[in-house]
């Protein structure tokens, strides 16, 4: 799929990897034109390494920590970090209620990345996965995230143009409220 959309999109292409072992996927996505690669940290025997092969194959790198997988994983690593994305839904499938609890941890990476930041380390996107939706994206935003996955959200809406066109607008403007 990567390789297909790659010709057609100038937009980067963020594939989240799920999967072990993640290291001997990491060229493949590279290849077919992947711009940043993210993993599950117990998905690999070595983050440190893992990340640096992201790198080292032109990409920006990052880690995925599931509801239940503490933020201590990204601490060790932050130098090598371009992105934090937060999964506030466990993993599997779509349409899954957002896990409140995710906000408190949303606050906390913040101010991990915040005071990294400051302290001269490079900027670290922070992202939230799972549960997205237009009532909740306000909150979610103001806890600190800088992006949103948001599929169900979209997908899921009945309008003609698949809702798209209007739930990115409300999304966009919960979020900034």
């Amino acid at each position: 799929v990567c390789e297909a959309i790659r010709p057609h999109v100038q937009i980067p292409i963020d594939v989240h990897l799920m999967v072990e072992p993640v290291d001997a996927l990491i060229p493949l996505f590279a290849k077919a034109g992947a711009n940043l690669i993210t993993f599950h940290p117990e998905a690999s025997r070595h983050v440190d390494r893992t990340l640096q092969l992201i790198r080292d194959h032109g990409c920006k790198a990052g880690i995925v920590l599931n509801p239940a997988t503490p933020l201590a994983w990204m601490d060790h690593v932050m130098d090598r970090l371009d992105i934090v994305l937060l999964m506030s839904v466990n993993p599997g499938f779509g349409g899954q209620k957002f896990i409140a609890a995710t906000l408190d941890k949303l606050r906390e990476a913040r101010r991990r990345i915040d005071v990294h930041t400051a302290a001269g380390g490079q900027p670290i996107w922070l992202e939230v996965d799972g549960g997205v939706k237009i009532d909740n994206i306000g909150e979610i935003a103001a806890a600190g995230a800088d992006t949103c996955v948001a599929g169900s959200a979209v997908f899921g809406a009945p309008d003609a143009d698949g809702g798209y066109r209007s739930v990115m607008q409300a999304l966009r403007h919960a979020a900034a409220a």
